[in-house]
């Protein structure tokens, strides 16, 4: 149980940390507007992922009851999705990219709204909670609900943490970025290996 929790904190910090949209325009908001525009942002974006979490959560849970089959289905499906998003991590340009030219000025209440719908309405986030969640379920006694919900909330805290710390710490890391080129590639292969890895995990 807890080195099923553990492996799931060091795949969400590994994905967290990696550069994709959010975290880059938590880092872009931080550099033109300030940390608490960067902060603002976040917590919208990490309120979203309880919605994502919920549907999971009683979908998921639902099928789990139904049909146990269908279950395997889902796990099946996930172990591709992951690879799928392995080889699109493997296409993509290893340089993190970030432009703060016409970035325009929000208020922090507007930012947590725009932080929010951007997860809220991205359906690629409910896809991925599907395909990631299942995997990792940890207990044959607790109700298969509240085992999701604690993943989400372990997500959530997880990525709170960590991007939190990239609105804090935004003009070091946008500097350490331009001095490090490699940073990217690193990151790009670490995305990669954790993603085929919980894949390979779900069929073998």
């Amino acid at each position: 149980m807890l080195e099923t929790l553990i492996s799931f904190v060091l795949a969400t910090a590994t994905l967290a940390i990696s550069p994709g949209p959010d975290n880059v325009f938590v880092l872009t908001q931080s550099i033109v507007n300030g940390k608490k525009y960067g902060l603002a942002t976040v917590v919208g974006l990490m309120i979203g992922c309880i919605i994502h979490t919920t549907l999971v959560a009683f979908g998921v849970s639902e099928i789990i009851k139904q049909n146990p089959n269908l279950f395997f289905l889902i796990k099946l499906f996930g172990a591709g999705y992951l690879m799928y998003l392995a080889y699109q991590v493997y296409k993509s340009d290893a340089e993190i990219a970030f432009s703060t030219t016409n970035v325009q000025k929000k208020s922090t209440m507007q930012l947590f709204k725009t932080g929010f719908w951007m997860n809220v309405l991205n359906p690629k986030v409910t896809i991925f909670f599907l395909a990631f969640f299942p995997q990792f379920l940890f207990s044959d006694s607790l109700s298969n609900v509240l085992q999701f919900y604690v993943l989400g909330g372990l997500f959530i805290l997880t990525s709170f943490l960590i991007f939190s710390s990239i609105a804090i710490l935004a003009g070091k890391i946008s500097n350490y970025i331009k001095q490090h080129k490699k940073v990217g590639i690193y990151l790009k292969w670490a995305q990669i290996v954790v993603f085929i890895g919980i894949a390979m995990l779900i069929l073998l």
